[in-house]
């Protein structure tokens, strides 16, 4: 049986082998981990290390307003009591173009730069309008403003042919499939950012695998070492309860701009071991 495993997994894992489209598939159906037991483990104990990050408290506070009220677990998370004073829920579009602007930059550079944007240009209308050259001025403090400001247009302009406005609440009323077919449409949007705007702008059950993440699941096991992300992604979506999928990621997320031992920054060959005292998730690693 170990050996079948084995040889599943290694087929793909080949090259030959396409990433597997839909998040009910399994890439990795021999490996057990992470347990719901070991994700709440982990979630308590970078919550008690980092506090919940304040970037995400309002997207945590749309969440809870609109979960079912019987939820036990949404509403046992000791978060509530904290105000960021911002209860405006931003549209979709909004927060797409944000996370387009946090690719490859640091978070202080892609809010300056989302800033900048909504400084020179105070509606959408008003970015569709531009042209390129203006608009990749605009957000130039965030890096890669000629990708980034191309990828802008092709959602401004997708949006006018196809819907006649520049809006994308009508995801809302999508399913997650559906709703992964709409953005992957738009040239620039790959799958992270698609997985983001499902879990902090449509409060979906979804969970993105940045490159923090992605390092941390390998360095703990909770993927096989020679995983990729697309397949974290899948294998992560699947393992991970639904009703800790937004916490732990955010923590994870936080944890992992701080945690050199897990990221394993600079050192790609390393992996965290259970002597790593330093890092509250070195208990999280099975050896062997």
């Amino acid at each position: 049986m170990q050996k079948t495993c084995k040889r599943k997994q290694l087929q793909l894992d080949g090259r030959s082998q396409k990433t597997p489209k839909s998040t009910t598939e399994e890439p990795y159906p021999c490996h057990h981990r992470p347990t719901a037991e070991e994700c709440r483990a982990v979630r308590d104990k970078l919550l008690a290390l980092h506090g919940f990050p304040p970037e995400f408290l309002k997207y945590r506070r749309h969440r809870l307003m609109k979960m079912e009220p019987f939820s036990n677990e949404a509403q046992s998370e000791p978060l509530i009591n904290s105000d960021d004073g911002d209860h405006k829920e931003e549209s979709v579009l909004d927060g797409l173009i944000k996370i387009v602007l946090s690719q490859n930059t640091t978070e202080l550079n892609s809010q300056k730069a989302f800033a900048s944007l909504k400084s020179v240009f105070p509606t959408w209308e008003d970015v569709y309008a531009a042209d390129t050259k203006s608009l990749e001025n605009a957000i130039r403090c965030g890096g890669l403003a000629p990708r980034k400001a191309s990828c802008i247009k092709n959602v401004l302009s997708s949006l006018h042919e196809t819907k006649g406005k520049l809006c994308l609440e009508y995801l809302r009323d999508l399913s997650v499939d559906e709703i992964k077919s709409e953005l992957s449409n738009f040239k620039g949007v790959g799958p992270k950012t698609v997985a983001c705007v499902l879990m902090f702008n449509l409060q979906q059950d979804d969970f993105p695998v940045d490159t923090h993440v992605f390092e941390i699941a390998r360095a703990i096991g909770w993927v096989p070492a020679v995983a990729d992300r697309n397949k974290t992604y899948l294998h992560l979506n699947r393992r991970i309860p639904n009703e800790l999928k937004f916490d732990l990621n955010c923590l994870l997320y936080t944890h992992g701009k701080l945690c050199r031992k897990c990221t394993m920054k600079g050192s790609s060959q390393k992996k965290l071991t259970s002597k790593d005292c330093s890092c509250p998730l070195s208990v999280n690693v099975v050896e062997g």
